[in-house]
């Protein structure tokens, strides 16, 4: 997690959050190959529930928990605010898919989706947060959007 991250001095295990978005990732490739538009609605409703602090009705939460269960994983404790950010930035992607989708904009389905994964890679293999990048330019570009 960088210091430009947004902080909600509230606790999340990572292990669980990157868990989840493996599951996410899966769900947008499974898409990519189907072009069921139930898959993304299904992760749209996800994200909806985990970031309305309803979590344990996400089946993606409910999953990532049980393979953390299962494997007997730590818990790696961090803010919650960075997590929370990236789940907004996953809710949108998904949301920006489903429109492009309904337009049948191909192009812009792919392109979304590849931005999509590439953040999961980075954040799962590196610990790199676009989120977080993302929301520091933010920050210095419009400060009074976050006073």
């Amino acid at each position: 997690m960088s210091q430009a991250c947004p902080l909600l001095f509230r606790q999340v295990d990572a292990n669980i959050s990157k868990m989840s978005a493996v599951i996410v990732s899966i769900g947008v490739i499974a898409y990519l190959l189907t072009m069921q538009k139930i898959i993304l609605i299904l992760i749209i409703i996800d994200f909806i529930l985990r970031l309305s602090m309803h979590k344990g009705l996400s089946p993606i939460f409910r999953t990532s928990c049980f393979i953390k269960r299962i494997f007997n994983l730590p818990t790696r404790l961090e803010d919650a605010g960075a997590k929370r950010l990236a789940a907004i930035f996953g809710l949108a992607f998904s949301i920006a898919m489903l429109g492009f989708d309904f337009f049948e904009l191909i192009l812009g389905i792919w392109i979304v989706a590849g931005i999509f994964i590439t953040c999961v890679v980075l954040d799962l293999l590196f610990d790199y947060c676009i989120a977080c990048k993302v929301y520091s330019i933010a920050r210095k570009l419009y400060p009074k959007w976050f006073e």
